[in-house]
């Protein structure tokens, strides 16, 4: 007999269905006890419930398939010839159940295909937020979403009203028949055949009680979401009422200024030369400005300005930014000061850089089946095979951080610091654009491996990255210019996997130093998440905020990095920041997506607005210049899908070079195989490498304690000493970066690695004595 479910089994309405039913293999093993799984439309078999998390015996769409009954408890499901499952229960209630359950899935699988045929694009709740711009599309279609899911839960009642309606009138034959016999020995199976009935009528009424439950649920969960909504409208509708009453008093202040302006012009004219100028206006001009209003910003309000507002003599209005130096004033008309010779004028490319690696072979392996066992580790110390990694190493991902290079060459011929500030904060909002799609993990670099970009015939600037420590990982980064620029940095990736999503915590600050004016600029990176790293698509989010400070004139600029909400109708990826001098006034307002653009806008005024949210905090109101765009993103080479998303930069990256350091990142031999599209061997090389590099750390800690027991000949020593952590040396003790030294940084205090020279040297004598042999 069969056996009944291990397992709890839902009820026929709901999206899962599960259990034990013999299956006809073939006429010498007959019926064969086979796992059965009905979800999401889809009925698949496996032969223990251990099969479940790799091996798939077999899968019908329900969406296309017949279901026909053979007889008390058989049935046949089949797809019209190319699979048929002949299926048999253990008695007729549970192949009632059994139909039941695949009755509703057909109905519903082929709903959703005529909805998918229809509308050709649905919007999952675990789609990536929508490109920049596209905001109100995101909010209708949550709507049609909801709307789709409640005529779904509609769909699931009738179709269990119908049941319900078939098995209710065989019920009532079934009562009638046993009306109508005498008592004869029919009786007591026409007695168990209306008991069973009367079971199979039960079950269907608790799946209808079950859909009513689901959808009244449902129905109450938007409903609040509408009344917020709802609320929400209301209150703009009263704001913008408010405003548009504000606007209509100055329109009517506007024009008695005009009329008094007209007659005050009119009477200038028949003075003399020696009174004031036609076209110089009066402190009652100013008070008599009047500004469009836009939409609220999450942390300020920006409104445009008249565009010749600051070009009037004077102004007596309360917040206004009247000191101004003659080049800020230039920025109505022209965009920020810089050099007008073209940054690459006269430098010619050395050799011509690849357009092209192999494409990423389409090799299946379940990312789940890893990481369920490092919920909560660190991700640097989870083994993982190549086949989740991108070809290029942290390293080379660092020095991706030049690919908009020329916002710092611009920045440094600016003339003033604040507008400096504007190249910087867009600089470091540049980094970001090329993650939006790149989901792959960069290879973990070997303690010591190093990794130069030397593009300074082509954009002036030479940067060098070396792996200073391997636990916690951190890298050093130095970038010299020859147009008056310097950066350096040092990251330490923390990284949590929570489960559902992957957490990227960069730590470190990087610093911006400018020849011209001496400027000193600081910040650190936002926290990155992987999401979807269960089921569905990996996306990319950015989430956060950064400080950009400049050091030597106290100027600074906060930005905010929005984390992407599925009910916010902001833009998604927003960035938004505010440049302000020492005294905290603001100069310019900063916006856009980390993914696209940004722009900069002139603070012409600023002054507190109305009480907004919860908590009765007043927004500042900035009023500005037109908007101009200060970086955009460039667009993908051709192809970069099916090359890992690189951009143009990337692709050149892990490109062989001659006369490169014996420790750098083109010389990893697993990466290479991986670029090559030899995944195989790329797994083995790499499980080489990383013992190689242990054995190496483990003798280099037993060198360590050796010789901190040695300078402490006075005490006792036992035969324990050279295994006990406490004697062991920290990472940085125990090993000495080669092109780095180790101390504190004088801005910020920490203890850092900064370039001591060298490397080029090297190079250029091509001799490399000192270079381990880490490959």
């Amino acid at each position: 007999m069969m056996s009944e479910p291990k397992t709890p089994v839902p009820t026929p309405a709901g999206d899962t269905y599960k259990g034990w039913v013999f299956k006809w293999t073939n006429y010498i093993k007959g019926y064969q006890r086979r796992w059965f799984v009905l979800s999401n439309g889809l009925l698949s078999y496996y032969r223990t419930h251990a099969e479940m998390g790799h091996t798939c015996r077999g899968t019908i769409n329900l969406a296309t398939a017949t279901i026909t009954v053979d007889d008390a408890c058989n049935f046949v499901i089949s797809n019209g010839g190319a699979q048929t499952y002949h299926l048999k229960a253990s008695c007729e209630v549970e192949r009632q159940r059994w139909i039941t359950a695949l009755e509703l899935a057909k109905a519903k699988a082929a709903r959703m295909q005529a909805e998918s045929d229809d509308s050709g694009d649905d919007f999952p709740s675990s789609s990536p937020p929508s490109a920049p711009g596209q905001g109100g599309g995101s909010q209708n279609s949550e709507v049609q979403s909801a709307l789709r899911t409640l005529g779904s839960k509609v769909e699931d009642i009738s179709t269990c009203n119908d049941l319900i309606s078939k098995h209710g009138s065989a019920l009532q034959r079934s009562l009638s028949e046993l009306d109508s016999l005498r008592l004869t020995g029919e009786a007591g199976d026409k007695i168990r055949q209306v008991t069973e009935r009367a079971t199979l009528f039960r079950i269907t009424s608790n799946a209808m009680i079950n859909a009513c439950r689901d959808f009244l649920a449902l129905a109450q969960a938007h409903s609040k979401r509408l009344q917020k909504a709802l609320q929400a409208e209301r209150d703009q509708r009263v704001r913008l009422e408010e405003t548009l009453e504000q606007l209509a008093k100055q329109h009517n202040h506007l024009e008695r200024a005009f009329r008094g302006a007209s007659q005050s012009n009119a009477t200038a004219d028949n003075k003399s030369a020696s009174g004031p100028g036609k076209g110089e206006g009066s402190d009652e001009d100013d008070d008599n400005e009047f500004f469009d209003a836009m939409e609220e910003a999450p942390e300020f309000i920006t409104v445009p300005a008249d565009p010749h507002f600051h070009k009037r003599s004077s102004s007596n209005i309360s917040g206004f930014n009247s000191e101004m130096c003659p080049d800020d004033q230039s920025l109505n008309e022209e965009p920020l000061a810089m050099n007008q010779e073209s940054p690459s004028q006269g430098l010619v490319p050395l050799k011509k850089r690849r357009t092209r690696i192999a494409d990423k072979p389409n090799y299946s392996l379940n990312l789940w089946s890893i990481m369920k066992n490092c919920i909560g580790k660190e991700l640097s110390k989870i083994p993982m095979p190549v086949n989740f990694n991108e070809p290029i190493s942290m390293l080379q991902r660092l020095s991706e951080d030049l690919e908009y290079h020329e916002l710092l060459d611009k920045a440094s011929k600016c003339q003033s610091s604040l507008e400096q500030m504007c190249y910087v904060a867009a600089f470091s909002v540049s980094s970001y654009s090329t993650t939006v799609h790149r989901t792959g993990k960069p290879f973990n670099p070997l303690l010591g491996e190093t990794y130069e970009l030397d593009r300074r015939r082509e954009s002036g600037y030479r940067s060098l990255c070396e792996q200073v420590s391997h636990h916690p990982p951190a890298a050093a980064h130095h970038v010299i210019s020859d147009r008056g620029w310097t950066l350096r940095q040092e990251i330490t990736v923390a990284s949590k996997f929570r489960g559902k999503y992957l957490s990227i915590m960069p730590l470190g600050t990087i610093h911006a130093i400018f020849e011209k004016g001496n400027n000193h600029y600081t910040w650190k990176k936002v926290t990155t998440t992987v999401h979807n790293i269960i089921v569905g698509k990996l996306w990319i989010d950015q989430s956060g905020e950064i400080d950009v400070v400049n050091h030597t004139t106290g100027d600074h600029c906060h930005l905010k990095f929005a984390p992407y909400s599925y009910f916010s109708r902001d833009v998604a990826r927003k960035v938004t920041g505010v440049v302000m001098d020492k005294d905290g006034k603001a100069h310019y307002v900063l916006s856009g997506t980390w993914d696209e653009k940004m722009e900069f806008s002139r603070v012409m005024q600023s002054s507190l607005g109305g009480e907004n949210g919860t908590e009765g905090k007043q927004k500042t109101v900035y009023q500005t210049l037109k908007a101009r765009e200060v970086w955009r993103r460039n667009p993908l080479p051709e192809g970069a899908d099916t090359m890992y998303y690189f951009t143009s930069l990337a692709l050149t990256l892990n490109e062989y070079e001659e006369g490169i350091s014996p420790t750098d990142s083109r010389r990893r031999p697993d990466q290479r195989l991986m670029e090559e599209g030899r995944w195989d061997e790329g797994n083995s090389e790499k499980q080489r490498l990383e013992e190689k590099q242990r054995i190496v750390r483990r003798e280099r800690e037993r060198e360590a304690a050796s010789q901190r027991i040695a300078s402490q000949p006075e005490e006792a020593v036992d035969e324990d000493s050279l295994t006990d952590p406490s004697l062991k040396s920290a990472p940085h003790d125990s090993h000495l970066a080669l092109w780095f030294d180790r101390c504190e940084d004088q801005i910020t205090g920490e203890q850092v690695h900064i370039y001591k020279g060298g490397y080029w040297e090297a190079k250029d004598r091509g001799i490399w004595e000192g270079c381990p042999d880490i490959y």
